[in-house]
């Protein structure tokens, strides 16, 4: 029988909680980015705020050190997207990766049929996921059915698309700006604008420009970070907690943090006429993220994530 390898991890050393905003390149998946963050930081503790398309560009928030633990407070936020859209051709990826799978041989339609037809997918619509995506079916990613050549069913998934804006019409070739709900598959609503026109199409490139509260203005690039690795600056680049989550700040003094960080409610001070509900994030005396709280029934403030101590 093989011996169990019993040895510890070694523990890391403490650094820097928040979030870094990269602005992923073309070619790499969202896991290639959180390696290369790891290697960046020293630390395991990297996790991404929703997957980027390999072929994608744009937008990949990454949580550093205890900010993964408040991911499921920012994960959820609205997306934005700049994307190219070919009429006129479909592929088996529904993107310029895939094999093609049709040719349109007509007359494609002109901008105001293309833009009539676009005004048709904003509000609640739903989607079917692509097959060759992350979503799982029976444990097994959608992806990999499709590689071993497999189309399965899907069910479909209410999305909203908050607006779809037209910036480009060069036909076969058309650019959209698009403001949706975490979920929403670029892919898919290019798809079904080719079946809505009745030419077919697929999406040529894609660019996310927002993630929740984190924004494009904000992305560094790889060079920009690898920079700030050299020079020791890479801190420097990081988001506060508190400012990624954009929650009322609480700042407690010593005798408060140690009851709030054992699992005691405190007084919400200056935050007391807030409404139950209220989530905020709570502060050491020297300004270290310590916890998000909630405002309750009782005015007084509860911990619903303490992170922990780094050092």
């Amino acid at each position: 029988m093989a011996r169990r390898n019993n040895r510890k991890r070694r523990p890391e050393p403490p650094g820097p909680s928040g979030f870094l905003v990269v602005d992923k390149p073309s070619g790499m998946t969202s896991h290639d980015v959180v390696d290369a963050a790891r290697k960046w930081l020293g630390t395991r503790r990297v996790g991404h705020l929703g997957t980027l398309d390999p072929q994608a560009t744009g937008v990949l928030p990454l949580a550093i050190r205890a900010a993964t633990k408040l991911i499921p407070f920012i994960e959820g936020g609205a997306k934005g997207y700049d994307g190219t859209i070919i009429l006129g051709s479909e592929t088996d990826t529904l993107d310029h990766e895939g094999d093609f799978t049709s040719r349109f041989e007509g007359t494609l339609p002109d901008r105001e049929t293309v833009e009539k037809a676009l005004a048709e997918f904003t509000g609640d619509v739903q989607q079917v996921p692509p097959m060759y995506s992350a979503v799982k079916k029976d444990g097994v990613p959608l992806h990999k059915l499709a590689r071993q050549g497999k189309e399965v069913e899907r069910d479909p998934k209410w999305i909203t698309i908050e607006s779809i804006e037209m910036t480009r019409f060069e036909s076969p070739e058309l650019d959209v700006r698009v403001l949706c709900s975490a979920g929403t598959y670029v892919r898919v609503l290019a798809a079904d604008l080719g079946k809505a026109v009745g030419c077919g199409a697929h999406l040529g490139g894609l660019r996310r420009t927002r993630s929740g509260p984190f924004v494009l203005e904000e992305a560094k690039t790889f060079e920009r970070i690898e920079a700030a690795v050299e020079r020791g600056g890479l801190e420097d680049l990081l988001v506060s907690p508190e400012e990624a989550l954009g929650f009322p700040v609480l700042e407690l003094n010593r005798d408060q943090r140690i009851r709030l960080v054992n699992g005691g409610d405190i007084p919400a001070g200056e935050l007391h006429n807030r409404k139950p509900g209220t989530r905020v994030s709570v502060l050491g005396e020297g300004g270290d993220f310590l916890a998000v709280g909630e405002i309750r029934a009782d005015h007084r403030l509860w911990p619903l994530r303490v992170l922990p101590l780094e050092g």
